[in-house]
């Protein structure tokens, strides 16, 4: 059975007052001491795979992030993210400062940048960007067998991508305004040099050329910088899923976990098959994850084959129709389909922050939503 990973990013607010916190290098400090941290990665990306989980910097001192070890049940994988979180919760306490998962910032902000020689290159090469870019994701890493198995699996799976990242949308605020959209953060994400949906590689070397090609440009610092809704590992054995939001709700980010399991899992099928990938061009998969950033759940996405749009509860059914199989074989399909119904019987973590600020209008409210969300504590149905 294939192993599972993630990578969540996570907000430091003020203990106190509905303002960010950039207090990271001091919680950093203080889980270290607990045996929670890890020193500073000068690649700044891809820590946790296959290494024990632990928390670490961020681009920026308003946020830190935690990654998991592999697992191959869901049910242990779930345990170590609420893990992470409470030692995140526990050690930024200590700092003054909490915890929220969600995917930008309610509330207005002025990011503090980590001050590494290799953040400090990313300001003054990509000014205003790098200086405002204070964005939560969700990264989940996949085993693969090989190079070739990898990008077969990427170029299968692209089309998939948008109603992940409508199950997971978590961030309708941007500098203390609602933007109408679900996931702003899919949108602040655009402004990088290379971003969004993949293109189809086809093979390994088709891949590698396309990425020393860029490199060669002089127009991004490293490799690390592929910022793609999903891309090849440069360091470990896994594809590394990067569309979704960082989830409020740890038993979502579990959801997205076992779905993306099921899409590497039957694309992987269908590359040793030699099935065809499906001819869905990149604007058009482009249009649909922009689709379900704007609404999320809430309204139609757009069929990852047709790219018509349909009621966001097909689309999200069409999806894990296409990936059953996989998850039978892994013991997931029973969990993958509670978790659905959960998401559209209480919302996304947008339409829960929209909640908090409808009941009296304070975007403080939402900070104090989301930082209980965070450790499950309004989990609002069963596990």
């Amino acid at each position: 059975m294939r192993t599972v990973g993630v990578e969540e990013e996570l907000l430091l607010m003020d203990a106190h007052d509905a303002r960010t916190s950039p207090v990271a290098t001091r919680v950093l400090g203080i889980a270290t001491a607990c045996g929670d941290a890890v020193g500073e990665d000068p690649g700044g990306e891809e820590r946790g795979y296959p290494c024990p989980g632990a928390l670490v910097h961020e681009l920026q001192e308003d946020q830190l992030e935690a990654y998991t070890a592999p697992h191959a049940a869901m049910a242990t994988l779930e345990a170590e993210l609420r893990s992470w979180r409470a030692r995140a919760v526990s050690a930024a306490g200590q700092a003054g400062a909490r915890v929220i998962a969600s995917g930008t910032s309610p509330v207005t902000v002025e990011p503090r940048l980590v001050l590494t020689p290799r953040y400090r290159e990313m300001a003054d090469r990509f000014g205003i960007v790098t200086r405002e870019q204070l964005t939560c994701g969700c990264h989940v890493h996949v085993a693969v067998a090989s190079a070739e198995e990898a990008v077969g699996v990427l170029d299968r799976i692209r089309a998939w991508l948008p109603p992940l990242l409508a199950l997971s949308a978590n961030s309708p605020y941007w500098q203390g305004r609602d933007t109408g959209y679900a996931s702003f953060r899919w949108q602040a994400q655009g402004r990088w040099p290379v971003s969004g949906p993949p293109e189809v590689f086809g093979t390994a070397a088709g891949y590698r050329a396309l990425v020393d090609g860029m490199l060669a440009s002089g127009v991004i610092l490293d490799e690390a910088m592929l910022y793609l809704d999903a891309r090849c590992s440069r360091r470990y054995p896994t594809v590394e899923i990067r569309v979704a939001d960082v989830c409020l709700d740890v038993r979502d980010t579990v959801l997205v976990a076992a779905l993306v399991r099921g899409l590497v899992e039957t694309a992987a099928e269908e590359w040793a098959a030699g099935v065809p990938v499906p001819p869905v061009p990149t604007a058009l998969i482009r249009m649909a994850t922009w689709q379900a950033a704007r609404w999320g759940v809430s309204h139609r996405l757009l069929d990852p084959l047709t790219s018509r749009p349909r009621p966001a509860g097909e689309v999200v059914a069409t999806l894990v129709d296409h990936v059953r199989p996989a998850l039978r074989n892994c013991g997931d399909e029973a969990l993958v389909t509670t978790r659905v119904e959960q998401v559209f019987a209480r919302g996304s973590g947008s339409a829960r922050q929209r909640e908090a600020f409808a009941r009296a209008g304070r975007l403080g409210d939402v900070v104090e939503a989301l930082a209980r969300g965070t450790v499950g504590e309004d989990d609002r149905s069963p596990a």
